[in-house]
């Protein structure tokens, strides 16, 4: 299955899903005009590469600055959905990502973990310090 990229403009995300390196993506801010639009085609390619899974863990970053009430809903589709494939017995991990002094990122992701029966679900703080 191919690489599903697509770049960050200034009102939706960077999403880099490369199923070879098995490694998941998404970061940045999310406000795209047309949230489905955007979103829709990440959807059926994680539908269909999900298809391909067996036992192997899936594991998604996600690290999304700042979101609109658009953004949140699909958010809560996809987790839905991963929810559902994990149900099926897929082994997925979400890593909801926020900074130390974003505490809006941080409530938001307890409120999708909350949300979530299946999907392994972490609130991941990270910081600008920086260690030698």
């Amino acid at each position: 299955m191919k690489k599903y990229q697509v770049q960050a403009t200034s009102s939706s995300p960077y999403i880099n899903f490369d199923p070879d390196e098995m490694f998941f993506e998404i970061r940045g801010e999310s406000y795209p005009e047309n949230c489905w639009a955007f979103y829709s085609p990440m959807f059926d390619w994680f539908r269909e590469f999900l298809g391909g899974v067996n036992g192997t863990p899936v594991e998604i970053d996600m690290e999304i600055i700042y979101f609109n009430s658009s953004s949140s809903k699909t958010f809560m589709d996809f987790f839905e959905m991963l929810d559902e494939q994990a149900s099926a017995g897929k082994n997925i991990v979400v890593n909801w990502r926020y900074h130390e002094e974003n505490e809006s990122a941080m409530e938001c992701g307890e409120e999708f973990m909350e949300d979530v029966d299946t999907i392994r679900f972490n609130l991941v703080e990270y910081s600008d310090a920086v260690t030698s």
